[in-house]
């Protein structure tokens, strides 16, 4: 069976923690998720976790996320040598729709259109539950953090599946308005 592997990543800092996007190897990481077809789980890494994480990205038959090879593997850097980008076969939607519709789109807007559901929070919601951790050192927002990422990963699985299924996706252009484009991604 070919092994899918779903992912997102959630950091530690912000852009304007590191000295800009140029830096995104020191962001480090809060918590990362995967979902493997292969095992049919979702898989929790923290950063000292990341070459378990590494490790199943490399193992996959293909990595799919939603802007992980300009963000997610850039991030992932900072805890390996290895080029993942390179090394593994890779599916970005965000790229591949922003080929189609020649600018980018936010997941939620794609995860709208085509599945009728957003996104739970925002990734400045992750990096103020990051905060609020480590000042209090009580497990509720890590766990929040937890949430927001394994939801994200459920939807891009989701929108990976509809794209599949349908040979489309659909996204809100921003105005209500819902649009669709053609996806080869079987």
């Amino acid at each position: 069976m070919k092994d899918i592997v779903y992912f997102d990543l959630e950091t530690k800092k912000s852009f304007g923690d590191v000295g800009g996007a140029a830096n995104k190897d020191k962001m480090g990481i809060s918590i990362g998720v995967a979902y493997s077809t292969r095992t049919g789980d979702y898989h929790l890494y923290q950063e000292h976790d990341s070459e378990a994480l590494i490790q199943l990205l490399l193992k996959a038959d293909l990595v799919v996320g939603y802007n992980h090879l300009y963000f997610d593997y850039p991030v992932l850097q900072g805890h390996t040598i290895l080029d993942l980008a390179s090394q593994t076969v890779n599916l970005d939607m965000m790229l591949d729709i922003e080929q189609r519709v020649g600018r980018r789109l936010k997941l939620e807007y794609v995860a709208a259109g085509s599945l009728g559901t957003g996104k739970s929070a925002a990734g400045i919601d992750a990096l103020k539950w990051w905060q609020e951790y480590k000042k209090t050192g009580e497990i509720e927002p890590m766990m929040k953090i937890v949430e927001y990422c394994a939801y994200d990963v459920k939807v891009t699985k989701c929108v990976h599946e509809y794209g599949v299924q349908h040979g489309h996706i659909k996204f809100d252009d921003g105005s209500g308005r819902v649009e669709e484009v053609e996806v080869d991604w079987s």
